[in-house]
């Protein structure tokens, strides 16, 4: 009897130590997980940022592109029309 009672202590002993492993693991792949998860979030963030960054960069670039052609094409739209004024004036007299 003796011999069953301390099988069965050491059984319960050993199964207690196993709950206690598995739950460490357990705690630290959470950990582990939350830490990499941590870590993605910050570089999707700074990659965000970088890429609105050169998104804003863009824009202006295009918005003074835009701007030089107009500038240009109200520079020739007013002298066709001073010269058509012109012609007008030629013909009027």
């Amino acid at each position: 009897m003796k011999v069953k009672l301390s099988l069965a202590t050491a059984l319960l002993t050993l199964a207690a130590f196993a709950s206690a492993q598995v739950a460490t693991d357990t705690k630290k792949a959470a950990e582990d997980t939350g830490h990499e998860t941590k870590k993605v979030t910050k570089k999707t963030a700074h990659e965000t940022k970088k890429g609105t960054e050169k998104t804003g960069e863009a824009t202006e670039g295009a918005a003074k592109k835009t701007g030089h052609v107009v500038k240009k094409g109200v520079k020739k739209t007013g002298s066709d029309v001073k010269k058509g004024a012109e012609k007008t004036e030629d013909v009027v007299k």
